[in-house]
């Protein structure tokens, strides 16, 4: 599975490597169909990374929105980007119970 933003060079490059292996994953547009809070959570255990180690900070919404308050809770910040998915870093990669950030898009192949 790969959240994807056809827009970003990064995401795409990730998505063709992914076809180079042969592999056709399940493809989902997380600015159209964003992650639950709950798949937010699990992306992030699998990742063990916290809430704004996936997060683009340096986007609009994450200033706007006043996620850079130290104070905000693990729950808070997952909720700021299930609101504003265009915050969550790109590409991610889920496979064989593993998740990758994949940038540079070469990393997706360290899960495969």
């Amino acid at each position: 599975m790969i959240y994807h933003n056809p827009k970003c060079s990064k995401s795409r490059q990730a998505l063709q490597l992914l076809f180079d292996q042969g592999i056709t994953p399940k493809v989902i547009e997380y600015l159209k169909t964003p992650p639950t809070a709950e798949q937010l959570l699990e992306i992030l255990q699998l990742l063990n990374k916290e809430p704004r180690d996936l997060m683009r900070q340096q986007e609009p919404e994450y200033q706007h929105n006043k996620l850079d308050n130290p104070e905000l809770s693990q729950g808070q910040l997952i909720a700021g980007m299930h609101a504003h998915p265009i915050l969550i870093e790109r590409p991610i990669v889920l496979a064989k119970g593993k998740a990758i950030i994949g940038r540079p898009p070469e990393k997706v192949l360290e899960i495969l």
